[in-house]
């Protein structure tokens, strides 16, 4: 049974659309070209951080966030930024009594930022600053493991990203889900390991309740 509910944030509870934007505007390239040039190296398979150094080569993001927030520029989301099923989705998990929690690739601010948001909500927030392991290295899922007070055959991880949250979560032990949204899904959506991999394939958060409540009532 799936007794515990663990979100990824970028592309899963936080449409990164206005962030990736200021990125461009630091950059000093045209948003659409940005955004082009991003799409491009996720369908290569690369990784997100090259759509950097083709503008910048040398570019480090540690580095640049640092840079940002002295320049009182610093990486920001706030309840705007959230997709529109997130709260009701977290609510109506909650109160079919599923444990909830929040986990990703995010700075010590961002994990700041989602804490205020989501004080209530869920009942952990961790990230790869926190715990010194970033997706999709398998050490991040062992530590979800660890502070997840059930079984990782009893959690479903919920990613917009097969290579990063579906294939190490799936290896861990756990059930998976992929949201279809954000660039990584819609150019992954179509692959074999979509369509194979994910215990669920959701075009909506609010689909997850049902979902779940059908997946424990075979498994009785």
């Amino acid at each position: 049974m799936i007794r515990a509910v663990v979100f990824d944030v970028g592309e899963c509870l936080v449409d990164e659309t206005r962030e990736y934007g200021t990125w461009a505007d630091w950059l000093g390239v045209p948003r659409h070209t940005f955004a082009s040039v991003f799409g491009a190296v996720i369908a290569q398979g690369r990784d997100y951080r090259d759509v950097f150094q083709e503008f910048q080569p040398g570019f480090d993001l540690y580095e640049q966030r640092e840079a940002r927030a002295a320049a009182g520029q610093p990486e920001h989301f706030d309840e705007g930024d959230l997709y529109p099923d997130v709260r009701p989705a977290l609510a109506q998990l909650r109160a079919d009594g599923l444990w909830l929690g929040i986990a990703g690739n995010q700075t010590v601010r961002a994990g700041g930022i989602l804490r205020g948001l989501f004080t209530d909500d869920v009942d952990l927030i961790g990230t790869s600053d926190d715990w010194g392991a970033s997706k999709p290295d398998i050490a991040f899922f062992h530590r979800v493991a660890e502070v997840v007070p059930f079984e990782s055959s009893e959690i479903l991880y919920v990613g917009d990203r097969v290579d990063n949250d579906l294939r190490p979560a799936v290896k861990a032990g756990m059930e998976s889900a992929l949201v279809h949204r954000g660039p990584w899904a819609t150019i992954q959506w179509h692959s074999q390991e979509a369509e194979k991999l994910p215990t669920f394939r959701v075009e909506s958060l609010t689909e997850l309740p049902g979902r779940i409540a059908e997946f424990n009532a075979r498994a009785h």
